[in-house]
């Protein structure tokens, strides 16, 4: 699942095969230009590679969109209009902060996801990867994302959710991928998934009723 969700996001080199999104081939394009292509993306590893964990919950609320207008202006960031944002994400997402001039790397981890949601949303992306969203998380903060996921779905926004949890991709999923040993071995219905099917293919086995 890792190897995937990097190469669609660009932040590893695909050997084979090709990557589009919106009909625009970004295969081993840099993740700058693939976010361009208004892909948005929550990594697995909140911290390593979600967040600056050293810079702000301001600076880290606008890190894709920092060079562009208002947030920077004659080549020179706008505080007022990055602070402005960071307080209406903060508060629209309910992000749970001291201030927003505290470090991120500070935050709990519920928190720490919702400000990722709320950076990654206000970009208005087509397409969502959602890697492992609610991990270590509690069930207050899991219950958010889940809503907040459906909420985006609902609106039109495609999203490819990896998950390791199957109870998860169940209640989430409007198709299920399987992988095993690096292929999809199937792709079913997820409110005709079955339970027994899914956990045959995630042993090897292929799906007889694949919509592949």
């Amino acid at each position: 699942q890792s190897e995937l969700e990097q190469v669609i996001t660009g932040l590893r080199e695909s050997v084979s095969g090709k990557v589009s999104i919106n009909g625009v081939d970004v295969t081993n394009k840099k993740p700058q230009v693939i976010g361009k292509s208004h892909l948005a993306h929550i990594p697995s590893d909140r911290y390593k590679m979600g967040l600056l964990s050293d810079f702000t919950v301001a600076e880290n609320s606008v890190l894709q969109r920092v060079g562009e207008k208002p947030f920077t202006k004659d080549g020179f960031l706008d505080l007022k209009a990055i602070a402005r944002e960071a307080l209406s994400l903060v508060k629209r997402f309910d992000v749970r902060t001291p201030s927003i001039s505290t470090h991120a790397g500070t935050l709990s981890g519920g928190n720490a996801q919702k400000l990722i949601l709320a950076r990654e949303l206000a970009r208005n992306p087509k397409c969502l990867i959602a890697a492992q969203p609610t991990r270590g998380l509690d069930v207050s903060a899991i219950e958010y994302v889940h809503k907040q996921l459906i909420e985006q779905r609902d609106n039109g926004i495609a999203i490819l959710l990896f998950s390791t949890e199957l109870t998860e991709i169940l209640q989430l999923s409007d198709r299920i991928a399987v992988m095993y040993d690096g292929e999809i071995v199937g792709i079913v219905d997820g409110k005709d998934a079955d339970v027994l099917e899914i956990g045959l293919m995630m042993a090897g086995a292929k799906s007889k009723s694949s919509t592949m």
